[in-house]
């Protein structure tokens, strides 16, 4: 049973527009404490512009958007951050003439604790290293100079430094090698066994099925289904209709 403790995140009517163009006609999701979403569709679908909503960087929106029970439909991106609401994009965004560390160093923000006290999870360059071998090879190298993968690994090490209680994750398998797709994907497991909830979006179904709990799937904007990630995967009706795959 689910109780309202459980909620981590949760949107209600979110509608936004680009201009004059409105891309998202009230969605309605939820994450849940220790678990992983995937929020799916094709290109276009509105994933993207959903994260984006959901972390105040649209500059039009409209909808109820609770996080950790406060209202921050309203709230500047930077308030968002400081909430524990942690945002990974998909254009990766490292800054160039900073090393791997000063990077992280970048994304520090203090410890946090539940509602009723316990500990969140604290992340520090060392952990993070033993997460991210890779990047613990090259401390002292600038962002500039790692390969795409390597950076899509520094920024969500970057965002874990901030000691997220949940992360939006955009597009992780997207563009990078399949052994980094094959890492992401152990990191997420290992992100939720550590407790950190994700919500990610994603149109690899293969990636998808082998790190989420639920699904949500967009078409034009609109949530056409939610459920089990596995029933969606089970479910080759659903698959061909709003993601084109059988």
């Amino acid at each position: 049973m689910t109780t309202n403790a459980d909620v981590l995140l949760r949107a209600e009517g979110l509608q936004a527009w680009y201009g004059a163009a409105q891309i998202l006609h009230g969605i309605d999701l939820e994450v849940r404490r220790g678990e992983v979403v995937a929020l799916m569709g094709r290109n276009g679908a509105g994933k993207s512009t959903t994260l984006k909503a959901l972390m105040g960087l649209v500059p039009r929106r409209r909808g109820r958007i609770d996080f950790m029970g406060r209202d921050i439909a309203r709230t500047d991106p930077h308030a968002i951050a400081r909430l524990g609401l942690g945002y990974v994009p998909e254009d990766r965004r490292v800054f160039t003439d900073l090393t791997v560390l000063e990077n992280l160093d970048v994304g520090r923000q203090p410890p946090r604790h539940w509602p009723g006290g316990a500990p969140a999870p604290v992340w520090t360059p060392e952990r993070l290293f033993t997460l991210f071998p890779n990047l613990g090879e090259m401390p002292q190298r600038p962002g500039g100079r790692m390969s795409g993968g390597e950076q899509q690994m520094l920024t969500v090490a970057r965002t874990l430094m901030g000691n997220p209680y949940l992360v939006l994750l955009d597009e992780p398998s997207e563009g990078v090698a399949p052994v980094i797709v094959e890492q992401m994907a152990q990191t997420i497991a290992e992100l939720k066994a550590q407790g950190v909830s994700i919500l990610l979006s994603e149109q690899n179904l293969r990636f998808a099925e082998l790190v989420s709990d639920r699904a949500y799937v967009l078409e034009q904007g609109q949530i056409r289904y939610q459920g089990a990630m596995a029933a969606l995967a089970a479910d080759e009706d659903v698959r061909r209709t709003h993601l084109g795959v059988g």
